[in-house]
């Protein structure tokens, strides 16, 4: 009957405590790393210059097609172009 009783204090505090504390816990860590670091503007910006160069290659690559086949896009119908 004792030892019942343990299970019961045990469950309802797990319930009751701990997991509410844990919440709480990664909640507070979550307000706490919420600004973006130094370290991820850095890689923020690096990816967003490369996917510039990149669709200025493509841009021109299109030029390009454009120039020398220019029923090119008709073959790719699904795919939006400019």
């Amino acid at each position: 009957m004792m030892g019942d009783m343990i299970w019961v204090v045990a469950i309802v505090a797990i319930i009751f405590v701990a997991c509410p504390a844990v919440f709480m816990h990664y909640q507070a860590e979550l307000r706490k790393t919420k600004s973006i670091s130094v370290d991820d503007e850095r890689l923020v910006d690096d990816l967003w210059k490369t996917a510039q160069r990149l669709e200025r290659r493509v841009e021109a690559l299109e030029t390009l097609l454009d120039k020398e086949a220019p029923d090119w896009r008709s073959e790719y119908p699904e795919h939006p172009h400019a």
